[in-house]
């Protein structure tokens, strides 16, 4: 484990697009278990997100300004590379299903491949949250269906601006 100054800190990487309740559950029950987590949003490429990077993590601060061990940034690149340029140690992952287990296990072998000192430590979702994905939300959303109970208001808020309701003509 990485120790920042006698501090352990760990990483909770993710696209984050939006945060919904079941990250915030990951990043608080995280948030006690380590000194120090760094909610790591990622930049994918290959997707086209509904948020910018620069609003993502603007999201994820305003959610978790109540955690002060809380640190929110952004990467662009490998895992393995984000991790080693921060010089941490630890990858926290949520699990809401099996499915989930063996693409996260395919992860964190892959991970721990290209960098043996990275270790993956995996937090299972609450059953309330099990179901719960950005995708999920998102199609909800756009239809203008509830997603009170799904994300925090700032989310919802910011999902109602994405998705305006259009006039009926």
């Amino acid at each position: 484990m990485r120790q920042e100054h006698g501090i352990t800190v760990a990483v909770y990487p993710g696209s984050f697009d939006p945060v919904t309740h079941g990250h915030l559950d990951i990043i608080h029950r995280a948030a006690k278990v380590f000194d120090k987590l760094i909610v790591a949003v990622l930049n994918n490429t290959s997707k086209n997100p509904l948020f910018t990077l620069e609003e993502r993590m603007e999201l994820i601060r305003q959610v978790t300004k109540d955690l002060p061990n809380v640190e929110v940034d952004g990467f662009r690149d490998l895992m393995v590379n984000y991790m080693k340029q921060r010089n941490v140690r630890l990858i926290v992952r949520g699990l809401r299903a099996v499915s989930d287990f063996e693409y996260e296990l395919q992860m964190a072998s892959t991970n721990h491949k290209l960098n043996s000192d990275v270790e993956t430590f995996f937090m299972t979702s609450k059953p309330k949250y099990s179901y719960l994905s950005s995708s999920i939300v998102k199609e909800i959303a756009r239809f203008h269906g509830p997603v009170t109970d799904l994300v925090p208001p700032e989310v919802e808020e910011a999902l109602q601006k994405k998705y305006p309701i259009a006039p009926i003509t």
